[in-house]
């Protein structure tokens, strides 16, 4: 099982729609994002849901709201988006086998158990590492990264597909 969840790729890839690569921000849809990226949209409306409640979204009013960020992209770090959708879960869960060495016959000596395990103390800096790089990066900087990659039309195809998609949705009466 991957530590970081499917959940988590979701949002950001999303998220991306919702501010331009000079830093402007936009509103979209739960519905217009899951199919403008092909996700289901009942998975998205709950992801969108704890990006709320974290504070990183916001909902705008209307019959053509949607969400847009509750900040500047920049700062919106990547460790934000993934404690508000997986919560702030541990790599690693040490059960202290070390303990358990047969050969210490249910009694296990101090020295062996004295400290931090060792085996959970490499664990420890993976995840002190991994959390330091996701908070490294922010929307923003995801955002520049496709920018560089993609064609100079991407964003405005992107800008015309969710504001035609906007236009079409009216107040039901």
């Amino acid at each position: 099982m991957a530590h970081i969840s499917s959940g988590v790729e979701y949002g950001l890839h999303c998220l991306l729609f919702l501010v331009s690569e000079a830093g402007t921000a936009r509103d979209a849809s739960v519905r217009d994002l899951a199919e403008l990226q092909g996700v289901p949209v009942d998975f998205l409306a709950k992801i969108f849901t704890k990006l709320a409640k974290a504070g990183l979204v916001a909902a705008t009013e209307g019959v053509k709201g949607g969400f847009m960020l509750a900040r500047p992209a920049s700062k919106i770090s990547v460790l934000d988006v993934v404690h508000a959708i997986d919560g702030a879960r541990e790599l690693f869960e040490c059960r202290e086998i070390r303990a358990r060495c047969a050969v210490f016959d249910g009694a296990p000596p101090a020295w062996a158990t004295a400290g931090t395990c060792a085996v959970h103390a490499v664990m420890l800096d993976a995840q002190q590492r991994m959390e330091e790089a996701l908070a490294q990066q922010s929307l923003q900087d995801l955002v520049e990264r496709v920018g560089r990659k993609s064609p100079a039309s991407y964003d405005s195809k992107v800008i015309g597909w969710l504001g035609e998609r906007a236009s079409k949705r009216t107040v039901k009466a």
